[in-house]
């Protein structure tokens, strides 16, 4: 059907074109016409929605860019703070015996004496010499024990549960090392082809508890299970290690732990052993982040600056986003920022970025009281060096919520969900624009026909009246 009406359209306007080529019709463009009268009608609601596609596209793009902007200030933030260059960091003066990392959300400061007596070690054992990984062993129960080797004595942790680990009939040294690691004990073993023979080792925690003895429980059907049995008074096999507690001092305080890695016996502060010291201690102290933070604070400032300059651009009068909420209410959280309690626990006078010399201005923008900043930084340096902590509080935290308030799609009050209005905007001016388009071209198509038919018929009315002034001219000649 569309194609019939297609083509007798098209021969109209041909036909149209012909006779005006030929001098007969109207002389007048019929197509152009058409094509012209269907703009006009539509031209108004054209540009009614163009100039509404470009006033979205703007507010899209100011709101977008000062979203950019937070997201920018943010990470850098962020970034700047997990780092740990505005913390006091720890560092060991030896660091052959221990290294040292923040942890927890205490600041620590000061220094300290440590001196490492003993490491942690693990347990390991090798059995006895085997042929090849693949030989069987025999049948039965292999049952770990845990407690503590000393000597050729074992006293055994009732704490921690024994494990049985059933062998069978046919099982090989590798498949005794793979249901050992199977069984999440604690402990892991391998095969180890050594210049003696296979051996099975197994390898233990850190820890003097963590220490373990082999039982085994022997098929009769199958025996040789005993050869990996081991006790610290047993012949078989080798103890490559025993089990200990790490053994440390600081400050002169007598320390132990089950492990190498040792938290909060300096508070905030995460020490991993590495070697001893006995006789020789060594500083544990921390950095003075004092010059970074000034710097930092410099920077941060700056930022803000940026930020505040657009948003006081864009929500001026006349500007992009003069009557938009989520614009408004970001300016709004950012011109309380300096006076907001970041640090609600906080016992020393740093609690605010006002009192880190962060100054809100009569436009809203900011500058750097250095005079305050440094005079907090003096009465309180721990309290400066917590308000850059990644935690619950903070003014990494405090932006974060700033941040992620600003880039809430549920929130009414967001330049992000002012962005998704306006897109979902966007989309139905283009649907308009769509149906528009096809209204308008169904209007030139309608025109262009009926205009072609009276163009026809001018042309045929054209002709008859040539022939008409022809014939009376010859009547009138042929009388005289």
């Amino acid at each position: 059907m569309t194609t019939t009406s297609t083509t007798a359209t098209t021969s109209l306007l041909t036909t149209s074109s012909l006779v005006t080529a030929l001098g007969g019709g109207s002389g007048i463009d019929m197509t152009a016409l058409a094509n012209n009268l269907a703009t006009a009608t539509f031209a108004d609601r054209v540009s009614r929605l163009e100039t509404k596609t470009e006033t979205l596209n703007t507010k899209i793009s100011a709101a977008s860019n000062i979203k950019s902007m937070m997201l920018a200030l943010d990470t850098s933030l962020g970034t700047l703070v997990r780092s740990g260059d505005l913390a006091r960091t720890p560092s060991v003066a030896n660091s052959s015996v221990a290294s040292a990392a923040l942890s927890g959300s205490s600041v620590p400061s000061g220094s300290y004496s440590l001196e490492v007596t003993q490491l942690a070690t693990n347990q390991m054992l090798a059995s006895n010499a085997y042929t090849a990984s693949t030989d069987t062993v025999g049948a039965g129960t292999l049952t770990l024990r845990f407690g503590t080797v000393s000597g050729s004595s074992f006293t055994e942790d009732t704490s921690q549960s024994a494990v049985d680990i059933t062998i069978e009939s046919g099982d090989t040294l590798a498949n005794v090392a793979a249901k050992i690691n199977a069984a999440d004990a604690g402990v892991t073993a391998y095969v180890a082809n050594t210049a003696e023979g296979a051996k099975l080792v197994i390898k233990g925690q850190e820890g003097a508890t963590s220490g373990f003895i082999l039982e085994a429980s022997e098929d009769a059907s199958d025996p040789g299970l005993s050869n990996l049995a081991w006790d610290p008074s047993s012949a078989n096999g080798t103890l490559l290690s025993t089990a200990l507690d790490a053994a440390y001092k600081v400050d002169g305080l007598e320390y132990t732990a089950s492990s190498n890695t040792v938290t909060d016996i300096i508070p905030g502060v995460t020490l991993t052993l590495s070697a001893t010291n006995v006789g020789s201690p060594t500083k544990v102290t921390f950095s003075d982040p004092s010059d970074t933070i000034a710097s930092s604070m410099q920077d941060f400032t700056d930022a803000l600056n940026e930020i505040m300059t657009e948003l006081n651009s864009a929500t001026a009068i006349g500007g992009d986003l003069a009557n938009d909420s989520g614009a408004r209410s970001l300016k709004r959280q950012l011109a309380a920022l300096a006076g907001t309690i970041v640090m609600p626990n906080a016992t020393g006078t740093a609690r605010t970025l006002a009192d880190l010399g962060l100054t809100t201005n009569r436009d809203g923008t900011f500058s750097l009281d250095t005079d305050r900043l440094t005079a907090t930084l003096e009465a309180d340096p721990e309290g400066v060096a917590d308000m850059f902590t990644n935690g619950l509080y903070g003014v990494y935290s405090t932006v974060d919520k700033i941040y992620r308030s600003a880039v809430s799609t549920t929130n009414i009050d967001s330049l992000a969900y002012s962005i998704t209005k306006w897109t979902s905007q966007l989309d139905d001016v283009a649907d308009s624009q769509t149906e528009i388009a096809e209204q308008q071209e169904a209007l030139r198509a309608r025109l262009a026909s009926q205009f072609t038919v009276s163009e026809t018929r001018i042309g045929l009315l054209n002709s008859t009246k040539t022939m008409l002034e022809n014939q009376i001219a010859a009547w009138n000649s042929s009388d005289s």
